[in-house]
């Protein structure tokens, strides 16, 4: 497994995978992305730990909602991913949140 932080209201768009961007059809699914019950606050800003599958590379984010007025050109960011052992650095160097719901 891979990991990546996302900001609260930011969510994943585009997933790339050795071969380029990732082709459901090619795949016959999704990739496997799933938002883990556990998350770290930085700088006053949360942030959630999401899981995803070894063929992802990396994951474009972007903010849920953006106004007509917003051009989201400069609000999306391509996130490279981590390993686990990063994943736990990052969340111990933190305060830790958990979500059991």
């Amino acid at each position: 497994m891979k990991y990546f932080f996302l900001s609260d209201g930011w969510t994943y768009g585009r997933v790339w995978e050795f071969g380029g961007l990732w082709d459901r059809l090619s795949w016959g699914r999704k990739p496997e992305i799933k938002r883990l019950n556990c998350g770290a606050i930085q700088q006053e800003e949360t942030l959630w730990l999401h899981a995803v599958e070894d063929a992802v590379l990396m994951v474009e984010v972007h903010p849920k909602e953006t106004s007509s007025a917003e051009s989201s050109i400069g609000q999306v960011v391509l996130k490279r991913l981590i390993d686990a052992d990063r994943a736990i650095e990052i969340l111990s160097e933190s305060q830790s949140i958990f979500n059991n719901s």
